[in-house]
């Protein structure tokens, strides 16, 4: 989930082309950023991203927000299938 930032949003409109630096950036840091999502409320921005390392996703956001255009806030999701086997482990 990111927030613009002032300067992000002052130049909202070069946008596109720091998404497209983003998503090279972020192919470098072993990510990949599966969608980007335009959003209401309380964030501005939600992107879906993958990774085989958790740590990656870690210097991602640190390197996102030394830009100065958003500000991050990350959160780890398991989809259902393991959310199933989980569950199946629990005692």
């Amino acid at each position: 989930m990111l927030n613009w930032t002032d300067q992000g949003i002052r130049a909202v409109k070069e946008a596109p082309k720091r998404i497209q630096a983003a998503r090279e950036r972020s192919k470098k840091l072993g990510v990949e950023i599966k969608q980007l999502f335009l959003t209401s409320g309380e964030f501005d921005l939600l992107a879906i991203v993958e990774t085989p390392d958790a740590n990656n996703i870690v210097k991602w956001a640190l390197v996102s927000g030394a830009d100065g255009n958003v500000r991050t806030r990350t959160v780890r999701a398991w989809p259902e299938a393991e959310m199933v086997k989980l569950i199946s482990e629990l005692p």
